[in-house]
């Protein structure tokens, strides 16, 4: 579904993306993990042809992103980070909207729109201005709008910033089963505990380098990590140098203790 090799950005003299050569099948739940300034966002930005790469290339679902864009924005649904929102529609009235860019009829935007909203449990909201939402519902109906026109694959980065445990449980719940019928999600966060529990397999991201790309026992593999060992402590194995590697292991030994 994702394929990209030796894709590469550059701003100046800063090389924010590196090399960076990764495929992601069908049907798969991919989370893309790093630190802050890792170079996510970025990669993000190049895979759905919103940023053109300074070297390498980029293909989705067969479809080289810089030669054959509008066929990539027909099967990928994106929420940033940020959600790029319309302040002076209400809910309901910007899935509308979304539904015509995307060429869906009357009928079946309507359908969408309902069925999207009772999921996000925003029916009583839907017809209130998004200027006077909360962030965790313009996360919501920004999750909402990437998938009203039942993309093939899913970009989304940072999707459950802000939002209640019962709203990051509905949409965790909705990315699991876009994969069970067939779809793909990449999802980039920081929340370490809901990749380890929902990805398939993760990518870790370093100085804008993939250092690390497996299911959490491959990596404890590379880690040369415990069977127990969390997520958490295998980035921070694989991302730490020096002093924060002992930190890490302290804190390891520090949890065995009585």
């Amino acid at each position: 579904m994702i394929q990209t090799e030796n894709l590469t950005r550059r701003f100046g003299l800063l090389e924010a993306v590196k090399d960076l050569s990764l495929q992601v099948e069908p049907g798969e739940l991919f989370g893309f993990l790093g630190p802050n300034g890792a170079g996510k966002t970025t990669t993000i930005r190049m895979i759905v042809g919103l940023l053109r790469p300074s070297a390498g290339s980029v293909k989705v679902a067969g479809h080289d992103v810089q030669a054959e864009p509008l066929a990539v924005k027909r099967v990928v649904g994106y929420l940033a980070q940020t959600p790029l929102l319309y302040n002076r529609l209400t809910g309901r009235e910007f899935l509308r909207f979304l539904g015509g860019l995307y060429g869906l009829t009357k009928e079946r935007t309507e359908d969408r729109t309902a069925e999207l909203l009772t999921m996000m449990n925003l029916e009583d909201k839907a017809d209130q201005l998004i200027e006077s939402y909360s962030g965790g519902m313009r996360h919501k109906i920004g999750l909402c709008g990437a998938m009203l026109h039942e993309p093939t694959l899913l970009m989304l980065d940072e999707p459950l910033a802000g939002l209640d445990p019962y709203g990051a449980r509905r949409a965790k719940d909705l990315l699991r089963e876009a994969c069970r019928q067939g779809n793909t999600v990449f999802l980039s966060t920081h929340v370490l505990e809901v990749a380890e529990r929902v990805c398939d397999r993760v990518g870790i991201l370093q100085q804008g380098r993939l250092i690390a790309v497996g299911t959490i026992d491959e990596l404890r593999q590379q880690a040369q990590s415990a069977e127990d060992t969390t997520l958490e402590d295998l980035f921070l194995t694989l991302t730490a140098g020096g002093a924060e590697a002992e930190m890490v292991s302290w804190l390891g030994n520090e949890r065995e203790r009585p």
